[in-house]
């Protein structure tokens, strides 16, 4: 009998759908894993046209249905008769919740800790993901996640060490830190005050065999002192931030109940990459917010220019039933598909431009499967011959093909 997981949504779902196998293997039933996403509802839908294929396919194996989808839309889930049972999200690395004992949906919002993960690599990944915090305090308008994750909850800086060096030990050389609300880091561990700038020292001090440090998504309005030295000081923690900004525009920004505005935005960007003149932003936008006007749009199409993103992630506004922002005017769904396509555009000029200056340089380069790496600021780079995954090589670029660099 075997145990096969299928993933959905972020990269906090890959870790758990891996830590959590060896718990949904234990019973040795023949068993398909669902971990789910909520943060769209094209994200749900996925998820049930996969269930349903699975039901087809493999008829004698037991469907189970967690993560965020699972906390989110219980009664949708639970209403499809391929699903065997639910899991929750509080529970899904505990042995137990694969037994009778589990409680399934419903506990997250009690939750007060946050479960290590315990792993050396993650099959078909050259980088290992670590979460470092899990939940959520704030309550965006546009966001069900907090509901499906909970609060907000670290886990204890040792944890953290003891997992990177397992990682370390067995090879590993990229590991990236996520979480749900990761500048979040550390407020709700006791003892003396932590935070993800402490986190990051303390990581890159206790294990100096890591060749290389990321962060996943961060608030930048969130980035401590430490952090912003540990920016400036620290060449093994990469150069490349992914923000969530969402949007340009101040009053949307309001409506979303995000805490930072443009010019914070903006102001974050230019003191990186002055401290680090080599960084790199990803980000986060979503285009048609509801009452969003050309005007307002605009100026999220701006922010590109001015605070130097590089890499979009670019979200089509989808509502989600019960959030503050799905009862608000919406946006024409023909605007709102004009308008991502635009953000789309804009960054792929961007990333033209920024592989363009590329171009005859030397990169250092970490291999990946498939003869493409990635250089230090998560540039792909397609490498003149396939190398080991996980190995460094000095690059000469020749070109690019609009999307990755192209190694000589």
């Amino acid at each position: 009998m075997t145990v096969e997981t299928l993933t959905f949504g972020c990269r906090l779902n890959t870790v758990e759908s891996e830590a959590l196998r060896a718990h949904a293997a234990a019973d040795g039933r023949d068993r398909v894993v669902v971990n789910t996403c909520a943060v769209t509802a094209e994200a749900g839908r996925q998820a049930r046209k996969a269930i349903r294929r699975i039901a087809r396919e493999r008829p004698g194996a037991e469907i189970v249905v967690t993560g965020c989808g699972a906390e989110v839309e219980t009664e949708a889930y639970a209403a499809m008769p391929e699903v065997s049972r639910l899991v929750g999200n509080s529970e899904k690395l505990r042995p137990e919740g694969w037994t009778e004992a589990g409680t399934g949906p419903g506990a997250v919002m009690a939750a007060r800790t946050a479960e290590p993960t315990r792993f050396e690599a993650i099959a078909g990944h050259t980088r290992a993901f670590v979460p470092v915090q899990n939940g959520c305090d704030h309550r965006c308008t546009f966001c069900v996640i907090p509901f499906g994750r909970g609060n907000s909850r670290s886990v204890p800086a040792a944890d953290v060490v003891m997992q990177i060096a397992r990682i370390v030990e067995h090879g590993g050389r990229e590991v990236v830190l996520t979480g749900v609300d990761l500048t979040a880091y550390g407020r709700d561990l006791p003892g003396p005050p932590l935070s993800l700038g402490t986190l990051v020292r303390q990581i890159l001090r206790a294990v100096p065999g890591l060749a290389r440090l990321r962060l996943s998504s961060i608030d930048s309005v969130e980035a401590d002192a430490a952090l912003l030295a540990a920016i400036a000081e620290e060449e093994r923690l990469m150069p490349h931030l992914h923000l969530s900004l969402q949007a340009g525009d101040d009053l949307i920004l309001k409506r979303m109940r995000r805490r930072h505005l443009r010019a914070d935005a903006i102001r974050f960007c230019e003191t990186a990459r002055r401290l680090r003149p080599d960084m790199v932003f990803g980000a986060d936008l979503i285009a048609g917010f509801p009452t969003e006007t050309e005007a307002q749009f605009d100026r999220s199409l701006d922010l590109v220019a001015e605070c130097g993103l590089t890499h979009l992630h670019v979200f089509p506004y989808s509502p989600r039933p019960g959030t503050p922002a799905a009862r608000m005017p919406p946006v024409a769904p023909e605007a709102i598909r004009a308008r991502a396509a635009r953000l789309r555009e804009a960054g792929g000029d961007a990333l033209r431009r920024h592989l363009d200056a590329q171009v005859g340089r030397r990169l250092t380069v970490l291999a990946e499967r498939g003869g493409v790496g990635r250089s230090a600021d998560f540039t792909a780079v397609r490498l003149a011959t396939p190398e080991a995954a996980g190995t460094f090589h000095n690059v000469a670029i020749a070109g690019h093909d609009g999307r990755r660099l192209i190694g000589a």
